[in-house]
């Protein structure tokens, strides 16, 4: 699958959304502190309050398979679209 973001993409959330399988949601990342953006594969079957999530692009970046499946209220917004960003000439 290929990246669903770009390097200085932007993008518009939805905070406090509910969210489902296949979409793309932000996050507080569970060891760094920071937020992230990811796209929620599935609920832990061991515990329906955890999320798996996985990166669009394998080659770089972490994800569940990294971290493990991130608590349900860690979620904070369901993103809705991107905005490219323009690159200008200089």
């Amino acid at each position: 699958m290929s990246p669903a973001l770009r390097d200085a993409d932007l993008v518009l959330v939805w905070w406090g959304a509910t969210v489902r399988v296949g979409q793309v949601a932000v996050f507080a990342h569970p060891t760094e502190g920071v937020l992230v953006v990811k796209r929620l594969a599935f609920r832990d079957p061991s515990d329906p309050d955890r999320w798996w999530v996985e990166r669009d692009n394998p080659v770089q970046g972490s994800d569940s398979w990294t971290f493990g499946p991130i608590p349900g209220d860690a979620i904070l917004a369901r993103v809705l679209t991107r905005l490219p960003r323009r690159r200008t000439r200089g």
